[in-house]
């Protein structure tokens, strides 16, 4: 437990997709094991699932940097381009609204995962990050510089990765030198593996920005309708509560809260899903076999899923490429090694208690 009464922690994700919030989830829990009460702070769908999984807790709403993929992903960088004026401006929003909860008294503490205005000079601020190097082509340089020069404003930088080798993240979270201290606090998940009779031969897991998410549910619809396969399709759309539609051979739910998706990972052969981050810390923590598909335009992802062809761990293929006939390379890759051993997220908490 803190040394002093329930600190109030401001635990706010980014809303791209919904993998910042899912990896906040272990987070959130360690904080209130240790006897903190947590704030959740984000939009959109994250914000929903959020409070989905943690209804007890008190929220908040931050500014929507209205990020969306443009249809053809070659035009995803002109697109964000377009869209920085307004991501700065909500960035600012989202700083002002976080002094004011400083002024009031609601927050002694704050973990930002990826939002850069969420932190305060009075506050022990935490940015949380796999991304120190944010690739984005020839612009990489520039565009981690910027990104850098954000995460210098907070107090501590968390890494969700190991620091050596071998590690999950690569290039993106180990940079060859930053003025700012990084903390590697380990891969996050909030899943684990568990032994469980097949149900599935394969488990589609969509999330991400529109239009893609939607393109690629389409895709994966037109693939596997009428197949000899068992598949669940999880569609990542946050609505009211968890339903499952059966069509022939498929079953189609609409989202999955923590519980219900750790078990369907647990019964699936394999996983079809985006090369996101969190998704592959969810699935190295089950020791899963996997294909991808990273989301078009996105570099980080496609650079994610080329290392993990390099290793032999699984493969990809471009979203317009998919086929069943891709599926066949799966066996020609190890899949990934269940984690072992439970991790002490609470040694990060000192921060917050001035240690």
């Amino acid at each position: 437990m803190p040394e002093s009464a329930k600190k109030t922690i401001l635990v706010a994700p980014l809303n791209w997709g919904l993998g910042h919030a899912t990896r906040c989830i272990p987070i959130i829990r360690a904080l209130m094991d240790q006897g903190y009460s947590v704030l959740l702070g984000s939009e959109g769908a994250a914000l929903q699932l959020l409070r989905k999984e943690f209804p007890q807790l008190s929220h908040i709403t931050l500014p929507s940097y209205a990020i969306r993929y443009p249809r053809n992903g070659l035009f995803f960088k002109l697109k964000l381009l377009r869209s920085l004026p307004a991501i700065q401006r909500a960035i600012q929003q989202e700083h002002q609204q976080v002094a004011q909860l400083v002024d009031e008294g609601a927050i002694e503490g704050i973990i930002s995962d990826n939002r850069p205005g969420v932190y305060h000079i009075d506050v022990p601020s935490v940015y949380l990050t796999h991304q120190v190097v944010v690739l984005s082509g020839a612009t990489s340089a520039m565009s981690s510089r910027m990104h850098q020069r954000h995460i210098q404003k907070f107090d501590s930088c968390w890494v969700p990765d190991v620091a050596g080798t071998p590690n999950l993240s690569g290039a993106l979270g180990h940079p060859p030198a930053v003025d700012f201290p990084l903390t590697y606090i380990g891969p996050l998940s909030r899943m684990k593996a568990k032994p469980t009779e097949t149900k599935y031969d394969i488990l589609i897991v969509l999330s991400g920005p529109e239009p893609q998410r939607s393109l690629l549910e389409n895709r994966m619809l037109e693939v596997f309708t009428n197949t000899k396969s068992r598949v669940l399709l999880v569609r990542g759309v946050i609505e009211d509560e968890e339903q499952i539609e059966f069509r022939e051979n498929l079953a189609i739910a609409n989202f999955m809260t923590t519980r219900s998706l750790e078990q369907v990972l647990n019964e699936s052969e394999l996983v079809i899903a985006r090369s996101g981050y969190t998704t592959i810390m969810d699935l190295a923590a089950m020791g899963k076999k996997a294909f991808f598909i990273p989301t078009p335009g996105q570099y980080e992802q496609n650079y994610l899923a080329k290392q993990l062809e390099k290793q032999k761990i699984a493969p990809y293929c471009r979203q317009r490429e998919f086929t069943l006939e891709n599926l066949k390379k799966v066996d020609q890759y190890s899949g990934f090694q269940a984690w072992q051993g439970e991790q002490d997220l609470s040694r990060l908490f000192g921060l917050f208690e001035g240690k």
